[in-house]
């Protein structure tokens, strides 16, 4: 037998507009309102984009399974010098 959790949450102050549109695209999917708020949350949050590192954290995972046989520099804290170029 699977066990799970089910939690309550009340969102109050919502518009009539939502509520009606809430209430129109779950006819539309043959549901209550309630089953298809509780669906729309269900894709929101799992459709949400993982967070990663910065930039610099993202290149070096795409090259980890490189080897080399050299050491390459760490540029953290280095100053950074914009160039300025002719109007």
């Amino acid at each position: 037998m699977i066990s799970r959790d089910m939690a309550q949450l009340l969102v109050r102050n919502i518009e009539e507009s939502v509520k009606e549109g809430l209430r129109r695209r779950a006819q539309q999917h043959g549901r209550s309102m309630e089953e298809e708020a509780r669906e729309i949350l269900r894709c929101a949050v799992l459709s949400e984009p993982k967070q990663g590192g910065g930039i610099g954290t993202e290149i070096a995972a795409l090259f980890k399974d490189l080897e080399v046989d050299f050491e390459i520099p760490e540029f953290k804290g280095e100053q950074v010098h914009i160039p300025r170029f002719p109007e």
